[in-house]
């Protein structure tokens, strides 16, 4: 029986960490691609190994050509034919500045990672699947940023509402090839990222009913999205927008 291989980047902490996790779980080898903490991917990929899948560690920016094409090169040489990427590797701002005041160099920093990366990760990986004629799926996690305005983070919006396009555009592209192609949106995720405006938030979800569901989204819940889509259970949808979010989207008077 063939492998199933899949690649995920930003997959050392928070998220990208559970996505890979889960996927071990339904008997997935997992390239667990990480930019900068090797102490972190390294606990991962003891955990992904532990629950009985392979794992290969892959240090790669997804913002530079060179690191895109050698994650596909390993994984593929290492694990066999890729059948599932998940785009999540992102960065916030590191100065949450108004769009007034803010910076170019945020501005190209954070589309660099956010937009670029997966966006010719994505040609790449496509390629390999038309060439392998393998039947793929493609996630990208996104952010209910990609329709919410934060002023104080535009470059960051920006960068989500366009990989929320880039879904469109690929699925559209790749269902010929049976490549299926999805977004994933969540909401207020309880992650690191998240950590330094918790209070924020906290009183957002629990005193002014900013969701339906009065909880923090965990990794875990976006893990079990990717899940649904790994293990085939939406085959005949595609460009599908899958929120994961609380209930935030609904917009209720």
């Amino acid at each position: 029986m063939t492998a199933k291989v899949a690649i995920v980047t930003g997959a050392s902490r928070g998220i990208g960490r559970a996505i890979a996790l889960g996927l071990a779980d339904n008997g997935w080898h997992v390239a667990i691609n990480y930019a900068r903490n090797a102490d972190a991917a390294e606990e991962v990929k003891h955990e992904v190994e532990s629950r009985g899948g392979r794992a290969l560690l892959v240090q790669a920016d997804v913002s530079k050509a060179d690191d895109r094409a050698r994650l596909v090169d390993e994984t593929t040489k290492s694990l066999g034919p890729i059948q599932l990427l998940v785009n999540n590797a992102g960065v916030a701002p590191d100065v949450r500045a108004d769009i007034l005041e803010a910076s170019e160099e945020s501005f190209d920093r954070l589309i660099n990672i956010n937009l670029k990366g997966p966006y010719f990760l994505t040609q790449l990986v496509a390629r390999a699947m038309i060439a392998s004629k393998t039947a793929g799926k493609i996630v990208s996690i996104t952010s209910v940023s990609a329709y919410t305005a934060s002023t104080n983070r535009g470059d960051y919006c920006v960068s989500k509402a366009g990989l929320a396009m880039m879904t469109q555009l690929y699925a559209a592209r790749l269902a010929e090839h049976g490549i299926n192609v999805y977004e994933i949106r969540p909401g207020v995720i309880e992650t690191d990222m998240t950590g330094p405006v918790k209070a924020k938030y906290d009183k957002l979800i629990f005193e002014q009913d900013l969701t339906p569901i009065h909880r923090w989204g965990k990794p875990a819940d976006v893990a079990a999205a990717v899940n649904a889509i790994a293990s085939g259970l939406l085959p005949f949808s595609t460009g599908e927008v899958i929120n994961v979010d609380g209930g935030f989207h609904m917009r209720r008077l």
